[in-house]
């Protein structure tokens, strides 16, 4: 980066995360440090609640997922509204009923303790293991482009994001929320106005579709079952729904705020704008992917686009055999191009015969460009059997270094920084609140005063801060980013889920019966991750469906509640 791009980072991150500080210091009691004081109005909830969830790894692996596979990603989302107003008519109310400070508070309330603190136990193994992803993964991205070292990358990251959430509690949270989403909004758009600008010189809008669905890369749904198909529409609208409602509706990280919301109404309000915003959202950092590699068309793409790698290679016993490839590469982008200005010029003139033979060709160079892609992994892998060869993670930040102006590189990298910090804050603020108020307040010191209750949430804070950066330091990149959060999540959400959902809606089934049920399924599901039979997206349905199932099976021989 240049000497402006870092002075742009600095200054906007700076202002950011000291105005948040400035604004929330200062808790005096419990209340005010783990839900903020409930003044967080509707839009300060919906901007959180969306910041929580859009981590880096969003806007750094989605683009790369769509210039791969395209938009078909998309129909994950299709039935999170419905999730959201699930959430809004029975969650929200019975969470602000009882006036609780974490989800779980509301499951001894209903049930007993020991079912409050498996399912807080639950939490706290899968969000732990999920913050530290969520600090790992632009750590390793921005080390191996920039060259920075992984380890000092992955420190600050999260010490930042430790300092203001330890100092402001949620309040802090909710004010960096605002202002890290307003710039990674408006990074994007920026972007977008860039990518546009850029292929618009070669190629109209209609164009640019053109290329695009001859690409196959504006296929939103799939129809075809495969259980090992993690995103067709099968997938996405029977087992997706499971882990939306557990993420939203059972998740600390995200329930906590909206329960630190002015009112139910002001709850209510933040979930529904994410119900509206977040699948536009989702589908326009798709098609920015999807711009991405339209741009990439007529401006060769690299061969690989962790370019760190290449470097290795070039300098290995394969560099021979990794230049032929180059060569054929280089060959194959210049088919291509020809091959794409057939095919546009072929739809605009409208000949049915034209427009088929065309883009039998296009597709064919397409594959051809996969398959070199493929062999140039093989070769990776010769050179080092630990490289990992997926580099979708890699290609939107390869286009920022690459191609925006000096200044915008700054600002977008403040976007990837804020986008990290805002999930990890919210994670490990939620971490805390669970361990306080579920675990410490519970059983170690349930005597304590409300200055001791909010001192100990400010070291449960750095205790799980310390504990996210130390996994994250020792954390190995798993396929896809994105698609490694949901698998964790995926091994825990559902039998969290079917307790809720017990709770809810089975009002005669019992503690111990609950808690029996989401012990045996909670192995069953580690036990089916383990053998691999289907997508881990199913895993969410048959935790969720399998909790109730056993609970009311076993109701006859164990429905009883143990109070302590």
């Amino acid at each position: 980066m240049s000497n402006v791009d870092w002075a742009v980072m600095a200054i906007t991150m700076i202002s950011v995360i000291g105005y948040g500080i400035w604004k929330t210091s200062g808790s005096k009691d419990m209340n005010s440090y783990l839900l903020g004081g409930n003044e967080a109005k509707w839009w300060t909830v919906g901007l959180s609640v969306m910041a929580t969830q859009a981590s880096a790894i969003t806007f750094l692996s989605t683009p790369g997922q769509a210039y791969y596979d395209g938009m078909e990603f998309i129909q994950f989302y299709f039935t999170l509204p419905i999730a959201l107003i699930i959430i809004c008519v029975t969650f929200i109310p019975i969470y602000y009923k009882l006036k609780v400070y974490t989800a779980y508070e509301f499951l001894e309330n209903r049930f007993d303790y020991k079912t409050r603190g498996l399912t807080s136990f639950l939490f706290l193994i899968q969000r732990g293991l999920a913050t530290g992803i969520t600090i790992y993964a632009p750590a390793i991205i921005l080390s191996a482009v920039m060259g920075w070292n992984l380890n000092l990358t992955t420190i600050f990251i999260g010490s930042i994001a430790i300092i203001y959430t330890v100092i402001g509690g949620t309040k802090a949270v909710h004010v960096t929320h605002k202002l890290q989403m307003s710039i990674i909004l408006i990074g994007l758009f920026i972007i977008f106005g860039i990518l546009m600008q850029y292929i618009s010189h070669e190629y109209s809008i209609k164009d640019i579709f053109t290329i695009a669905g001859a690409s196959d890369k504006l296929d939103i749904i799939d129809t075809k079952f495969d259980w090992d198909d993690k995103y067709n529409i099968w997938t996405c609208l029977i087992a997706a729904p499971f882990l939306f409602l557990s993420y939203f509706g059972t998740d600390q990280s995200q329930v906590q705020r909206y329960i630190s919301g002015a009112s139910v109404d002001h709850s209510r309000k933040g979930l529904i704008m994410n119900a509206f915003l977040k699948l536009p959202l989702q589908f326009f950092i798709l098609f920015l992917g999807v711009l991405v590699f339209v741009f990439f068309q007529f401006n060769k793409s690299p061969i690989f686009f962790n370019s760190k790698i290449t470097d290795q290679v070039e300098v290995s016993a394969y560099a021979n055999e990794a230049n032929l490839l180059q060569t054929k590469y280089d060959q194959n982008y210049e088919s291509k191009k020809k091959a794409q200005e057939l095919y546009v010029t072929s739809f605009k003139n409208g000949d049915a015969l034209q427009i088929k033979s065309n883009k039998d060709a296009l597709q064919s160079l397409l594959q051809e460009e996969r398959d070199i892609r493929t062999e140039y992994k093989s070769i990776i892998t010769k050179v080092d059997d630990q490289i990992e060869t997926n580099d979708k993670d890699y290609i939107f930040i390869n286009f920022i270094l690459s191609y925006l102006p000096k200044g915008l590189v700054g600002l977008l990298f403040a976007m990837i920084f804020f986008a990290a910090m805002s999930s990890t804050a919210s994670e490990l603020n939620a971490l805390a609140s669970t361990t306080t108020v579920d675990i410490y307040k519970r059983i170690i010191m349930p005597n304590g005063s409300e200055k001791h209750y909010l001192l100990m949430g400010k070291v449960w804070t750095l205790f799980w801060g310390l504990v996210a950066i130390l996994f994250a330091s020792i954390g190995t990149l798993f396929e896809n980013l994105i698609q490694f959060v949901n698998i964790v999540g995926s091994i825990f959400y559902g039998p969290i889920l079917g307790i809720f959902l017990v709770a809810f809606y089975f009002k005669k089934i019992q503690g111990t019966t609950v808690f029996v049920s989401a012990l045996l399924i909670q192995g069953l599901i580690f036990y089916l991750f383990y053998i691999d039979i289907f997508s881990f997206l199913w895993l969410n349905l048959v935790g969720g469906l399998g909790v109730i199932l056993l609970s009311l099976l076993l109701k006859p021989f164990l429905n009883f509640t143990v109070k302590s």
